[in-house]
């Protein structure tokens, strides 16, 4: 190459490089596109079906049901929709039903998160290790996730029926009972089957999401521990726990929300019954929207979204990592 040309090349490359600099652009080989008002309005363009979409099918039925909540909206009498103020919500808590129905919330929730919690991070443990057909007990246990929680409902409706429910034949041939229990019709035992067909249910979710918070676990950790001499439990509560609790504490505030607003599975087995032994707030306000009251349903959405934003608010406080501080 000839002096010329390579004094041409240098000039070219150094009036490039200013030239960028004067543009903001960086002189690497990539180039950023300049942000101009045509550019944003395409930009806009593309986001804007989506942003329709959302505001119609989403953020405007929240507001039109959160005024609801402050008239005297019945489907019975559609010409007086005058406001009310908190009526409803007074008309909610003085119900006589409001008290069983707080408390099978609380049933609901607490009776299905632990042992939930418990036997999926059992599951975890055990689907970590390596062994033959792991990859088909993964499905198996995976596949009631993929399932409607309505018909697991209608499934373990069937399952419970006090004539030809296979659950009390199978206690009567293990002689554990003398006659069928009606296990849905009796309201000290209604709850219980509801419990242990949203335990069957849920335990697949912490299976799924605690498995791959293990698998983001070095196994230097663990075998550093095995050559301390720690045993099984120390390395569990020292550095398993330890090291997935964020992925602990999301999902349990996941799964205590979707528990919360879960009447899929109490309307196929139960429908609330009986005698309300089985209504929890949702079921109950999708009863009261059933018997045309908009207005008080409207009232009780209000307290559930409440609730929920407390409760994932405290919750988030007391389970976050201090700054600085390693699991």
């Amino acid at each position: 190459m000839s002096v010329t040309s390579t004094r041409t090349a240098k000039t070219t490359g150094s009036g490039r490089g200013e030239a960028s600099r004067k543009r903001g652009l960086p002189q690497g080989g990539g180039r950023r596109r300049e942000f101009t008002a045509r550019r944003g309005l395409q930009i806009a363009a593309f986001m804007a079906p989506a942003a329709v979409f959302v505001a119609v099918f989403t953020y405007y039925p929240m507001i039109a049901g959160g005024q609801m909540a402050f008239r005297n909206w019945k489907l019975t009498d559609l010409t007086d929709t005058s406001w009310v103020g908190l009526k409803n919500f007074r008309d909610v808590f003085a119900d006589p039903a409001w008290g069983t129905v707080l408390g099978n919330t609380a049933v609901w929730v607490v009776g299905s998160i632990v042992p939930q919690l418990v036997i999926g991070f059992a599951l975890a443990l055990w689907l970590r290790r390596r062994f033959r057909f792991r990859g088909l007990y993964q499905a198996l246990i995976f596949f009631p996730w993929a399932i409607s929680g309505f018909l697991i409902g209608i499934l373990f409706r069937w399952l419970f029926n006090s004539e030809f429910g296979v659950v009390n034949d199978l206690l009567q041939k293990a002689g554990l009972i003398d006659e069928p229990i009606a296990w849905l019709a009796d309201p000290k035992t209604a709850m219980v089957a509801v419990l242990i067909a949203n335990i069957w249910y849920g335990v697949t979710f912490f299976a799924i999401m605690i498995l791959a918070a293990l698998q983001s676990i070095p196994d230097e950790l663990y075998e550093a521990a095995a050559l301390d001499g720690a045993s099984k439990s120390r390395t569990l509560f020292q550095i398993t726990i330890p090291y997935i609790r964020t992925t602990l504490a999301l999902t349990v505030l996941l799964r205590v929300i979707w528990i919360f607003n879960f009447p899929d599975l109490i309307f196929g087995m139960t429908g609330g019954g009986p005698n309300n032994e089985t209504h929890i707030v949702t079921t109950w306000m999708i009863k009261i929207t059933q018997q045309g009251d908009y207005g008080r349903a409207s009232a009780l959405g209000l307290l559930v979204v409440a609730a929920l934003l407390v409760f994932a608010v405290f919750f988030l406080l007391a389970t976050r990592e201090k700054k600085g501080v390693r699991p």
